[in-house]
């Protein structure tokens, strides 16, 4: 496969346990579909539950026509600014591939940890509701789905703690 950058062959590396390729020269990577995911839960159990779907809602995202091909099916790559974030990522609407250049996917770990303290604190009713639809929904298996749940539930209860210690000492002593 060639780098959609600058054409020089993609190799195979281990990145957050997961075979991505990737470009000795640019260090831009490739991820085949479902791995930009897996990849992102490796790095951050706590980011589990908050999920990176570039083309699921469609209202949410911006799509512009690249100048990059897909290094697997040599399809053009769109690139998507997903909600407000500033990162685009090169994706392949035919196999599902993500293209991202060197640093960006720090970037989107960096917007998704603030995204999601701020969903936990600011909406977490509607964020523990949309997890357990998520349990019998899908789109990851029954046991990943619960444990996102799990996860939020622990991560108010943290978060909770720490921005009301005398709330749950009121708590805990009765």
């Amino acid at each position: 496969m060639e780098c959609p950058n600058d054409k020089e062959y993609l190799e195979k590396v281990l990145f957050h346990n997961v075979e991505v390729d990737y470009c000795p020269k640019c260090l831009g990577m490739w991820f085949d579909k479902d791995e930009l995911r897996q990849a992102k839960d490796d790095k951050d159990a706590q980011l589990n539950w908050v999920d990176i779907d570039l083309w699921r809602d469609k209202s949410r995202f911006n799509v512009a026509k690249g100048d990059k091909h897909c290094p697997v099916c040599r399809a053009g790559l769109q690139e998507v600014r997903y909600d407000e974030s500033k990162t685009k990522v090169g994706f392949c609407k035919m196999c599902g591939g993500a293209w991202l250049d060197r640093g960006e996917f720090k970037q989107i770990i960096n917007y998704l940890k603030n995204k999601s303290d701020y969903e936990i604190l600011h909406f977490y009713t509607k964020n523990l509701v949309l997890q357990l639809w998520e349990v019998f929904s899908g789109p990851e298996t029954l046991r990943s789905e619960l444990a996102d749940f799990l996860m939020v539930l622990k991560l108010f209860n943290y978060k909770f703690e720490t921005q009301h210690p005398h709330i749950t000492q009121l708590l805990e002593s009765l």
